[in-house]
């Protein structure tokens, strides 16, 4: 696993700075844990997303489940998600939250865009970086 180099505190004044996984885009986020529900506030630009904050518990508890490598396969929300995927489990009926972990219609896909590396980050997970079809598996 590559050396992460880890800037912010998680904060709204002091956010995550990270890199999606293929490493060409960068990003902030923070915990918003006043939210309702609780969020992962992500800010892509111009553009921001919100995810329920539990979805990293969540998603750390799937993966160690799978016990292997599992494909990312980010997909905006008005595309589908390939099965078998993060993107999928993301949105899927049968995750713990019963659907999408995205809280705002319209912007609710990419979740295994921006979730993973800040899962790295967290130590919960390793990520690959190659320029498309990454993996992660929990730690």
């Amino acid at each position: 696993m590559a050396a992460i180099d880890v800037r912010g505190a998680g904060t709204r004044e002091q956010p995550w700075q990270l890199k999606t996984p293929s490493g060409t885009s960068e990003y902030q986020m923070y915990r918003d844990e006043a939210a309702d529900p609780p969020a992962l506030v992500c800010t892509v630009g111009a553009t921001v997303l919100r995810y329920q904050l539990r979805c990293l518990d969540d998603l750390h508890a799937m993966l160690e489940s799978q016990g292997d490598w599992m494909t990312l396969g980010s997909a905006d929300e008005q595309k589908p998600a390939a099965d078998g995927t993060v993107e999928a489990w993301a949105r899927s009926p049968d995750n713990p939250v019963g659907g999408w972990y995205g809280l705002k219609k319209g912007l609710r896909g990419r979740f295994a865009m921006y979730v993973p590396p800040l899962m790295e980050v967290l130590s919960l997970a390793e990520v690959e970086h190659n320029p498309k079809n990454n993996r992660m598996r929990a730690i």
